[in-house]
């Protein structure tokens, strides 16, 4: 028996180049924000919401404040009584909660569901704020000698790509520079304002300094305020509000995918060094997203956003997502592939390194650009025709790892 179809009713983004401290504000402001936009956008009655799920990976370390399942509640008081809770699942938090709420509907528990992301980091001085997220690794297990943990993990894999397959990394700046001027077209993303010169996207010390092993300043995403929502309804839900349903935009979550495993990336690389791909598990993750929503590869996609917090971590998703041999990432970014208007555009968002990573709300904000994308309201960034659009969301070292297929129908 099939699962009952969940929709995407709408959804917000908060401006991500924002500075919330700056501006005397904290997350019970920007989760207002997101929740009513997101509303607003849906058309949905706040009253006619059931449940609220809530991504959120760092707030106690940066901010001192946990139970954000209830912050919703204590900042919308029409949502007093809801049934709300907060995931984490370091970067793939957000999805973790849009997997929540999808399981709510599809059980016909409720019908109708706000999924709420936040996330504070420019609170802190740039290196405490990388510090904060070292806790997504296994602490004192690995990375002890790292001055900045994830840059440091990311380089490791970067290093390990070119043990394997071979690297170079003026691919990993094209990637940077593809997804640094898609975000100019994003009128949310952080560095749409950003100045980059010819040497930002080289290895001149001065435009693009080393920030750990092989990866320097362009590879990696910045810290980021900010927040995304999504409504999402059963088809129950939608039946029952026809006339309303047939006036909105609606999309629907074709297909899922979610893997789990260890911590320490090196046990990662282990178990996989006689496999094609570097990390099988992301590839599963990926291949149910397709099985569930029946489609047979990456080319029945018409574009992707994925997970970009480092161009490595990009440069892995492409031959994990099948656009090429594994290892052969570089024939995509060399070909225009991942362009908009090529084969299969990836990121026209700005992805992470561009549109910005506040953490707990990034898989919401990918959800919600693929709505955008297959519902033709995505606007200076809009990939022409898209008619289904897969996502990438993971946390860690490809610890916790989800996908998502989204389309019209």
């Amino acid at each position: 028996m099939s699962p009952e179809p969940v929709w995407i009713a709408g959804g917000y983004q908060s401006d991500f180049s924002r500075n919330l401290t700056k501006e005397g504000l904290d997350l019970d402001a920007l989760t207002a924000e997101v929740a009513r936009g997101a509303l607003d956008a849906a058309s949905i009655p706040i009253a006619d919401i059931d449940v609220v799920h809530v991504g959120n990976a760092f707030a106690q370390v940066y901010t001192g404040q946990g139970h954000l399942g209830a912050m919703p509640a204590s900042t919308l008081p029409d949502l007093w009584g809801v049934p709300a809770t907060r995931h984490e699942g370091a970067c793939a938090s957000g999805s973790l909660a849009i997997l929540a709420a999808m399981a709510d509907l599809e059980s016909g528990r409720y019908d109708c569901a706000l999924v709420v992301g936040v996330e504070l980091e420019k609170n802190v001085p740039g290196d405490l704020g990388a510090k904060n997220m070292s806790g997504a690794a296994w602490i004192g297990h690995e990375g002890q000698d790292a001055k900045f943990m994830w840059p440091y993990m990311f380089s490791r894999i970067a290093d390990e790509y070119d043990k394997r397959y071979g690297l170079d990394p003026r691919h990993l700046w094209s990637i940077a520079e593809l997804n640094t001027r898609n975000a100019r077209s994003n009128p949310n993303a952080q560095t749409r304002g950003w100045k980059f010169g010819p040497a930002s996207f080289t290895d001149d010390a001065d435009a693009n300094p080393v920030v750990e092993g092989r990866l320097h300043k362009v590879d990696c995403g910045p810290l980021t305020d900010g927040g995304a929502a999504v409504v999402l309804i059963s088809d129950r839900y939608r039946r029952a509000h026809a006339e309303t349903a047939e006036q909105k935009d609606l999309s629907r979550i074709l297909g899922w995918g979610h893997r789990t495993v260890g911590l320490l990336l090196e046990e990662k690389l282990a178990r996989s060094a006689d496999e094609p791909l570097m990390f099988p598990h992301v590839s599963a993750a990926i291949g149910d997203a397709f099985t569930r929503a029946g489609i047979s590869g990456v080319d029945d996609l018409d574009l992707i956003e994925t997970h970009d917090c480092f161009s490595a971590s990009e440069y892995m998703a492409i031959d994990h997502f099948g656009i090429t041999e594994p290892g052969e990432s570089w024939r995509a970014i060399e070909s225009g592939d991942l362009e908009i208007g090529g084969r299969i555009p990836m990121n026209p968002s700005g992805g992470l390194l561009g549109g910005g990573h506040p953490v707990g709300a990034t898989g919401v904000r990918m959800l919600l650009d693929c709505h955008k994308q297959v519902t033709g309201t995505a606007g200076d960034y809009q990939v022409p025709g898209a008619a289904r659009a897969g996502m990438l969301n993971f946390g860690g070292s490809t610890t916790t790892t989800v996908s998502f297929v989204v389309g019209r129908d």
